[in-house]
């Protein structure tokens, strides 16, 4: 059981994801603004945050930052509800520090699938020792599931990467992207590409949501190790993997 908090200011939309959650063995809790969220979350963080965009007093974008800013929320999953066509919300909800979205209406199946996919990451990263992980092999096989090259690990089950060893966190749109890349080392990957490996489902392409990503892909491998360049740009077409050797 783990305890997710529901903010959306709309009451059936927090009554059908409750439900929802609840018949998985979720305990929910419910807030109707971001405010009332946040001045709960300072104290309490929640194990999962499902957040609407568009809300009174205080929006979902800025609590979504001030959740990322916390010390106990940087590593948090959060999902956001996104109106269908509403592009812009889109965007700022990732570049703020979102993990995922789920558009409105949604699939209560989609969101649940999502919603165990980031409790499954949260967990495998706060169990995993910096030694856990040994299955290198360095030259792009994949043993159990795992694919490793070089001193990358990529567990696609768990949701979980490694870099020489230690564990990184990603979101699941950075997890499909860095998936993507390290399939096909040193093939050029266009931004359409990329989006399109993260959300299959949906035709919402953002050059600049994309280069927010591998931004903060890159980010979080540097801040463990300051000599990575894995990811490479390449001018007016898009990113690759480097390949070994």
């Amino acid at each position: 059981m783990s305890r997710i908090a529901v903010v959306d200011d709309e009451k059936n939309i927090r009554g059908v994801i409750r439900l929802a959650l609840e018949k998985e063995y979720h305990q929910v809790d419910e807030y109707t603004d971001g405010l009332n969220a946040w001045n709960r979350f300072q104290t309490s963080m929640p194990e999962l945050i499902i957040l609407d965009i568009l809300m009174p007093r205080m929006d979902g974008i800025e609590l979504c930052r001030n959740i990322r800013n916390h010390p106990l929320g940087k590593e948090l999953p959060i999902i956001f509800l996104s109106s269908k066509d509403d592009e812009i919300d889109k965007v700022l909800g990732l570049e703020s520090g979102g993990d995922d979205y789920v558009c409105k209406p949604f699939s209560i199946r989609e969101l649940i699938a999502r919603v165990r996919a980031g409790l499954r990451r949260k967990q495998f990263l706060e169990t995993a020792a910096p030694q856990g992980n040994n299955n290198f092999s360095g030259d792009g096989t994949t043993e159990n599931s795992v694919l490793n090259y070089g001193h990358l690990s990529i567990d696609e089950n768990r949701h979980f990467v490694s870099w020489k060893n230690i564990p990184i966190y990603l979101t699941v749109t950075e997890f499909r992207m860095l998936k993507n890349l390290v399939s096909h080392p040193d093939y050029i990957k266009n931004r359409e590409q990329l989006m399109a490996s993260a959300f299959p489902e949906d035709n919402f392409l953002n050059d600049r949501a994309v280069d927010s990503h591998i931004k903060r892909i890159r980010k979080k491998f540097q801040d463990i190790d300051s000599g990575f360049d894995e990811v490479e740009s390449v001018y007016g077409l898009g990113y690759r993997w480097r390949k070994i050797g």
